[in-house]
């Protein structure tokens, strides 16, 4: 039988987009320094390119302004290793990181004052979608890709169109989005992407323990979660600071908003289906 055009490597190979949240302002406040849970998250993707060689990981910096590619496995690790990958991996991630967190500073300087202090996750959501879909494009082998979204800053209002239609493209190109929160408050925004492409949303308790979190829950591929217990969600929080409609034009869907304020849990129930 002949292959089909989108065949994978394997059920466990994986491309992890990771996106770091930088954002300053949360930093400042979490109870988990910044280099702590760089730490950890160094950790994490080790763990995922040692549990097999043909896995991938790709870093996008989330930052308060901006967001950039800071690590791609598939380049910055295509050379020797004669003291170990993670010194390379290391060296490379903090080198580009360091570079993007003074730019985000700069760009920071000119943002108005009252704006809550979100990062820019509907930027990096749209990177991380952008290099998924170049990888299905560059030939018919590629790995089960995924997002994880490591994110503690508040969610943004202004960012709700561009982050719901990242999800619907997630959707619809079979591209879970797990997340994990680390702040104060939890994120809707997340909460849905992760219900919406069937994907795992988690908010640990102790974020000193944020490498076992990683591990125990975001570290298994696609194919090996239907034989697992991952955390489930107990209820979605679907509210928005503004209601947003579903408009559908010649088969394209857009999202606009009503210029009031009105509570989406009062409304009737709409099933998105592809």
């Amino acid at each position: 039988m002949a292959s089909a055009p989108s065949k994978l490597y394997a059920d466990d190979v994986s491309l992890v987009v990771v996106l770091v949240d930088t954002n300053p302002f949360f930093w400042s406040a979490s109870s988990l320094s910044f280099s702590q849970f760089l730490s950890h998250v160094l950790a994490f993707l080790n763990a995922i390119l040692t549990l097999n060689q043909l896995n991938q990981v790709v870093v996008i910096a989330t930052g308060y302004n901006s967001c950039n590619y800071i690590f791609d496995s598939s380049s910055d690790l295509n050379q020797s290793f004669e003291n170990g990958r993670m010194p390379v991996m290391c060296s490379s991630l903090l080198q580009k990181l360091e570079e993007f967190l003074i730019k985000d500073e700069q760009l920071s300087k000119e943002v108005p004052e009252g704006r809550i202090k979100s990062s820019l996750l509907s930027g990096s959501l749209s990177m991380a979608l952008c290099y998924i879909q170049r990888v299905f494009r560059s030939g018919a082998l590629h790995p089960h890709p995924r997002i994880l979204c490591l994110q503690g800053s508040p969610d943004g209002p202004e960012q709700y169109v561009a982050i719901m239609n990242a999800i619907f493209s997630a959707q619809r190109s079979m591209v879970p989005i797990d997340s994990c929160y680390m702040g104060a408050q939890n994120s809707a925004f997340l909460q849905q992407a992760s219900y919406i492409t069937g994907g795992v949303h988690h908010k640990p308790q102790h974020l000193d323990g944020l490498f076992q979190y990683l591990m125990t829950i975001f570290a298994t591929d696609l194919h090996s979660r239907s034989f697992l217990h991952l955390p489930k969600p107990v209820g979605v929080d679907f509210r928005a600071s503004k209601f947003y409609y579903l408009l559908n034009f010649g088969g394209s869907f857009i999202l606009g908003n009503f210029c009031f304020i009105l509570d989406i849990a009062q409304l009737p129930c709409f099933i998105y289906k592809q």
